[in-house]
């Protein structure tokens, strides 16, 4: 908009600016460092603070002299006033009527001062063009950034943003995009590219997120807040447009956890590395805030994404425990790359938060969603079920068989999911042996079909710390179960020097229970399991009886394991017998410590042996009764 119809006559003269006219100046005003040579009457005429500053300074000879030192806007704003008293012509637009409307309200160019003063044809132009146009309303909250207390108590602020909340919940096609881009816009319409621009902005939802991913955080905030509680806008649209500003603004996190600034947004040399933290934590705690409540409104990689800043960026730990609530409801999504969040502890020398890992697991747990297929009925299990609270057994029974058949297909995901995040973290010499033991154990057991993924893990934890004595490996080996473990699997552990005499036992135990049971024949078994058992004083040539998987076995034996390559070895009788032998040894001076030399101690010795050898004449006694 343009106001008045003089030429400029504004100059600058020995670092003064002055109008050219036939009438010499009598008023000198000093705005920020500035000075201007200007007249009495075109001023006060309409600037009602400029008479009161006037009347209560003394006269001087040739000029008066005002200072403003706090004017709002600085000298730009000031010579915008200044020329239209003088009736020299000036533009407003977007970029400066949020300054020029700040300085007329100080210097009080209102209409009981002069009929169609400077403040009432400013309130027209922002009222009738710049709310009405989408690019305007958002460069006038943008601006309004400078002289942000001026802008609340004008209300510049907050009818900015309701104009703009407005048009956000309406079809692009009822939105006129600009006041003053709207020459533009029919230029670029003309253009094939103008016209493929327009019909995506026409089909597109969330059409509006590219555009407010512009304005700071304070603003955005602001504005997102009134876009939901309008609310018309879907939740997956408010993710969507969450995403978009905090890839804009965000840091990027590298594997390592070093932050990498973005080139967007340009900081001043005397912001300090902690300054622009704090500004990247108030912007994720921000973003965390206008998280939709509703369960899948934003990605899991996406949360995993904002997790994994604010643990770089030392958030609140409200933040953090949010965003872990909310990627445990949608864990199964994720991948391992997105869990692997790096640590920044001083305390530790962790390469990954495995603590942050666990409070996921745990919120994923927490959704009490019960599986379609239970585990087998047992005692202890009915007295279980009738111990739980009435609280789970009433949401058990409002659960329809559609919600519970996919949250068992999540546990069956997230299981999997967990088996190869424990074989990244494995590889971390200083991951202590509960931490990795607690993980393994926070999926139920029925979520495991197979123990394939988790020996892998076993293994390479056992390869990355060969410090663990007997007992920290037997402790390990508890949570594998050999009977679900594949064939290969088998084969790997039963010459897998790393595990525990009595896993390898139970091992080939399971493994020709399992082919007898199959065809009732071990004739039948692969070329590589007939290798293991010839070597241990089986015959498979023959038939033998099936084994009983309720054989008496000690606790502490009842162990698994899970598998890789096929062996290209294997292992022979004799190194079986002393390895036998050497755990044997072992166990007896642990329980001379423990328990002196009694009877028990003399039951401890003979236990692995009994338990090896009623393999081998269970095997023996078969082949006699055929």
């Amino acid at each position: 908009m343009k106001l008045g119809s003089r030429p400029d006559t504004f100059y600058t003269a020995e670092s003064v600016r002055t109008v050219a006219s036939e009438v010499s100046s009598d008023l000198i005003i000093q705005v920020k460092g500035c000075r201007y040579l200007l007249h009495k009457f075109p001023l006060l005429s309409k600037c009602l603070r400029l008479q009161r500053l006037c009347s209560e300074s003394p006269d001087s000879p040739q000029h008066q002299i005002v200072q403003l030192p706090d004017f709002p806007g600085g000298v730009e704003a000031f010579e915008l006033c200044a020329k239209f008293c003088y009736g020299v012509t000036i533009t407003l637009s977007a970029y400066n009527i949020v300054a020029a409307r700040c300085a007329a309200e100080y210097l009080q160019m209102a209409e009981d001062v002069e009929k169609g003063n400077l403040i009432y044809k400013l309130e027209v132009f922002f009222t009738s063009c710049i709310l009405q146009g989408w690019k305007d309303s958002i460069v006038t909250l943008q601006t309004t950034k400078a002289l942000p207390l001026w802008s609340e108590e004008l209300a510049i602020t907050n009818r900015c943003i309701e104009a703009i909340a407005s048009k956000a919940l309406s079809h692009p096609s009822k939105v006129r995009l600009s006041h003053s881009h709207s020459r533009r816009l029919r230029d670029d319409v003309s253009s094939c590219n103008g016209t493929e621009s327009l019909r995506h902005r026409s089909t597109s939802k969330g059409w509006w997120a590219e555009d407010l991913a512009e304005l700071s955080i304070n603003l955005y905030w602001r504005t997102m807040i009134a876009v939901k509680s309008g609310g018309k806008t879907p939740s997956n649209l408010i993710g969507d447009a969450l995403k978009i500003y905090a890839s804009r603004w965000l840091p990027n996190v590298r594997r390592n956890g070093l932050v990498i600034k973005e080139t967007t947004e340009s900081d001043s040399d005397s912001d300090s590395a902690s300054e622009v933290t704090s500004k990247h934590r108030l912007l994720l705690e921000s973003i965390v805030s206008l998280l939709p409540p509703e369960k899948g409104a934003v990605s899991c990689s996406f949360l995993l994404k904002l997790l994994k800043a604010a643990n770089v960026l030392n958030a609140s730990s409200a933040s953090k425990v949010e965003l872990a609530r909310r990627v445990g409801l949608q864990l199964e999504e994720a991948t391992v790359n997105d869990l692997l969040i790096p640590s920044v502890s001083k305390t530790n020398c962790l390469l990954y938060e495995v603590d942050l890992m666990m409070t996921i697991l745990e919120q994923f747990m927490l959704q009490g969603q019960s599986p379609p297929t239970s585990p087998p009925r047992s005692r202890l299990t009915i007295e279980r079920r009738r111990s739980r609270s009435a609280e789970n057994i009433m949401f058990e029974l409002q659960e329809n068989r559609r919600s519970s058949s996919v949250s068992h297909s999540s546990k069956l995901k997230v299981a999997k999911l967990v088996d190869r995040y424990l074989q990244e973290v494995a590889r971390d010499v200083n991951l202590p042996l509960s931490k990795f033991i607690a993980l393994a154990e926070t999926i139920p057991d029925f979520s495991r079909h197979d123990h394939d993924d988790l020996y892998r893990a076993i293994d390479i934890y056992l390869k990355t710390h060969p410090e663990l004595n007997k007992s920290e490996r037997k402790r390990l080996c508890r949570i594998l179960d050999c009977k679900k473990l594949s064939m290969e699997a088998c084969m790997h552990a039963a010459q897998n020097e790393l595990l525990p005499l009595r896993v390898v036992v139970q091992v080939l135990f399971f493994e020709q229970a399992r082919a007898t049971a199959v065809g009732g024949k071990v004739t039948d078994m692969p070329s590589n399991i007939k290798a293991l058992l010839t070597a241990h004083g089986i015959d498979p040539s023959k038939h033998t009886a099936p084994l009983s998987t309720t054989t008496s076995i000690h606790a502490d034996d009842n162990w698994s394991v899970s598998g890789f390559k096929s062996p290209k070895c294997v292992t022979r009788n004799s190194t079986l017998r002393m390895k036998l032998a050497e755990d044997v040894l072992d166990e007896n001076d642990v329980a001379s410590d423990k328990i002196g030399r009694t009877s028990k101690s003399k039951g401890l010795r003979s236990q692995p042996k009994r338990m090896f050898s009623k393999l081998w004449s269970t095997n023996r006694s078969a082949t006699q009764k055929n």
